[in-house]
């Protein structure tokens, strides 16, 4: 159950600006912002507003920052009134400061509610469950904000970096934003133990899940909604792992990650349980990472959704995405060369070159294909992959033709020519074959679809209007 103890300043939003709510809007997640478009979707990034006065009342907020807590009486009220002052201050647009309370047993949510009644654009949120993920959830599935994030409520990391955090986000740069302790420019006061944890547990998931993040768990992140829409879903985990799980899963997807280095004090009063948590956390790891390895994780549905990829962009005079597909392309066919030689030496231990290249070709092709389909030309999901491969095999034949013809012009040249000749014929044609494999896979097998306008409505839509009078003042 979640009980919200409303916006006790009216609309509930501040900032240097607000805005007026656009029909409709209110519902936030759960309303007509994301029922009526197509499943696996999404809206192309836009811009949010620029700076521009407008009414103060019913304001929608730009961004939502929710502070999870669990028996935070003492630190509750001197960070939030801290977090408030800062946004005010610097943050250009409407915000909101969301408490969400964990099944706090202390006195946590009395001053949650008393904060909601202090300071405007705070509200309180009460759930009866633990879980950070699930606080996370349950505010940012409801929100109406463009814009949402979290932090700790020690506040650990360094306001400053808030800002550049969510500026990305704002400008459609980015689909999700997190602070790394472990940028190189990072600089970071903790305990030795909990570095070593720390580095040790992304370690982990890069050899693991091959997540290309450095920091999983900074408790200081931000995503865009119409993302978190679309993610939140398919995250499992409601507690510490919730983080993880949704990065690995937006990188999986081809979602844009961006990272800020942050200043980080450890709070020494910290109440979490490190080792229950860390246990819990490759627990994440290992179902994660063999849902991944089976498929059963519908990312294709989220691969490059927004239609504003700068890799689908069309530039004039050059083929799209030519030069990409070419480093994908030789990577691919150079490993794949290589397994090639290996099985035809293997093979050629027991049978004649002829039967050995054709054993050879044809089960490389097959991994050739595989992998080309992957990492070459983009293409994710089991849509399409048996039409694929039997396009490659195609593909194989012709390369088939032409190893095993340039065998057969050297046995017919030489007689009884030495397997190093032979290898070197075959590495010759084989190149060749490797050229014309390439132009036939993006021609005929994977051709480039050609970019479109997208189908759907803009999700964001400016609620002012432009400022007629340039010297008018701020609305707080």
């Amino acid at each position: 159950m979640t009980t919200d103890s409303s916006l006790r300043s009216g609309p509930g939003t501040t900032g240097r600006r607000s805005s007026s709510s656009r029909d409709g809007r209110a519902g936030g997640a759960g309303g007509d912002g994301g029922g009526g478009r197509v499943h696996g979707h999404l809206p192309g990034r836009e811009h949010l507003p620029a700076r521009q006065p407008v009414a103060a009342a019913s304001a929608v907020p730009v961004l939502d920052v929710v502070v999870p807590v669990y028996n935070e009486e003492k630190d509750l009220h001197p960070c939030v009134v801290r977090l408030h002052g800062h946004l005010a201050r610097t943050f250009p647009y409407p915000f909101r400061i969301t408490v969400a309370d964990n099944a706090s047993t202390d006195s946590t949510p009395a001053v949650a509610v008393a904060l909601a009644a202090e300071l405007p654009g705070v509200r309180y949120v009460r759930l009866e469950e633990k879980g950070r993920g699930r606080a996370l959830r349950t505010v940012w599935s409801a929100s109406d904000a463009p814009v949402l994030a979290y932090m700790d409520v020690d506040l650990s990391t360094d306001l400053n970096a808030l800002l550049p955090l969510v500026a990305p986000l704002i400008s459609g740069h980015s689909d999700l934003a997190i602070g790394s302790r472990l940028a190189r420019s990072s600089r970071v006061v903790r305990g030795t133990k909990r570095e070593f944890i720390s580095r040790a547990y992304n370690l982990i998931l890069r050899s693991s899940l091959a997540a290309g993040f450095s920091d999983a768990q900074c408790g200081f992140k931000a995503i865009r909604r119409e993302v978190a829409e679309r993610l939140l879903p398919m995250v499992e985990d409601s507690g510490w792992f919730f983080d993880t799980e949704l990065l690995v899963l937006a990188e999986r997807a081809g979602l844009r990650i961006h990272e800020v280095p942050v200043d980080w004090i450890d709070d020494p009063d910290s109440t979490v349980h490190i080792v229950r948590t860390a246990t819990e956390d490759l627990k994440g790891v290992w179902r994660v990472g063999r849902a991944l390895a089976v498929g059963a994780l519908p990312l294709d549905r989220l691969a490059r959704p927004f239609g504003d990829d700068p890799r689908d962009r069309a530039l004039t005079g050059v083929e799209r995405g030519l030069a990409r597909q070419l480093i994908g392309f030789c990577a691919v066919g150079a490993l794949s060369t290589l397994f090639y030689l290996a099985l035809y030496s293997l093979f050629r231990l027991g049978v004649g070159p002829q039967v050995a290249n054709g054993g050879a070709l044809l089960v490389s092709a097959v991994a050739n294909t595989a992998a080309n389909r992957r990492l070459t030309f983009g293409v994710r999901g089991r849509s399409g992959a048996v039409r694929h491969q039997a396009q490659g095999l195609v593909v194989f034949a012709i390369g088939l033709a032409l190893t095993s013809g340039s065998l057969a012009a050297l046995g017919a040249a030489s007689g009884s020519p030495s397997h190093g000749t032979e290898l070197a014929v075959l590495i010759t044609a084989n190149l060749a074959a490797t050229v014309l494999r390439f132009l036939l896979l993006r021609a005929w097998v994977f051709p480039s679809r050609a970019c479109s306008e997208p189908d759907f409505e803009p999700d964001f839509e400016p609620d002012f209007e432009p400022d007629s009078d340039p010297d008018s003042e701020d609305v707080r």
